[in-house]
């Protein structure tokens, strides 16, 4: 036992001498080395047990830094995604159903009309209720309502305000949402994505020359932001076209010129370096 403790301790001082360059030596940690002399036929302190180099003290004993970083890119917004609603109502169904599908055949031909692509024109949701009369304290069907939901993706932005204006004018009951988006958010993406690797390189380095040490090659990069569609939703106008007091005026002019400003585009990384 007095042996091995000495053992121990010469390894202890070798190894705070040798610092982060006992990573790139390339030779296996004293104390492991020591275990493994102690006891040979040991299962943990074996260097031959199968897993060994898996275990996470081996994992711990690799001298690594890590860092994350955050770079954001602006694009600019070019199309538009407009969310349509239209809605009838009839004393029965079939004359609801009926009238929903010629007021939604109306707003597909103005699309078209309006140089819209039949493929960029989706039906998202479509519903049907009873209307009650809830008088007398009794519930009496008077009516149904029916309601085609519109999703039209890939507007120009230039041109926008004019396609909303014509489509108030023909039928369309409820302009729901209107969004903004990139159509080169790819590149903007990859753009900070690169920036994000750069900008984690040089924290490693400032952290490794603070340490005495040296940054060596990549052992693992992790992508942690959550990619998705560079979009930002337009509430105002859209609020302004749901507000039946300024659905006229809307249709008799263009609105004024929309102005969708920049978009930011984020990428996060987590980066682990080897250190010598």
């Amino acid at each position: 036992m007095k042996k091995i403790y000495m053992q121990l301790a010469l390894g202890m001082i070798v190894l705070g001498i040798t610092g982060c360059g006992s990573a790139a030596s390339g030779t296996a940690p004293m104390q492991e080395q020591i275990s493994s002399d102690a006891n040979e036929n040991s299962p943990v302190a074996s260097e031959t047990a199968p897993g060994a180099v898996n275990t996470p003290a081996a994992r711990y004993q690799q001298n690594s830094i890590t860092v994350s970083s955050s770079e954001n890119v602006t694009a600019i917004p070019d199309i538009a995604e407009v969310v349509y609603a239209v809605r009838t109502e009839a004393s029965d169904a079939a004359a609801c159903q009926r009238q929903n599908a010629e007021s939604v055949s109306q707003v597909i031909e103005l699309l078209r009309s309006l140089s819209v692509e039949e493929t960029s024109i989706q039906t998202s949701d479509y519903f049907m209720n009873p209307v009650y009369d809830y008088s007398n304290n009794r519930a009496r069907i008077t009516g149904y309502e029916a309601t085609t939901t519109l999703t039209v993706s890939d507007l120009p932005i230039d041109g926008l305000d004019h396609i909303l204006s014509q489509s108030v004018s023909s039928g369309i009951n409820t302009i729901q949402s209107i969004t903004y988006q990139a159509s080169k958010y790819d590149e903007s993406y990859q753009a900070a994505l690169n920036a994000a690797v750069e900008t984690a390189y040089q924290k490693a380095q400032v952290l490794a020359d603070a340490a005495g040490c040296s940054v060596g090659s990549v052992i693992n990069i992790e992508e942690i932001s959550n990619y998705s569609n560079a979009r930002y939703t337009d509430s105002a106008l859209a609020n302004k076209y749901r507000s039946t007091a300024v659905k006229e005026d809307y249709a008799l002019a263009d609105t004024a010129g929309i102005m969708p400003g920049e978009i930011e585009v984020e990428a996060s990384i987590l980066v682990e370096y080897q250190l010598y």
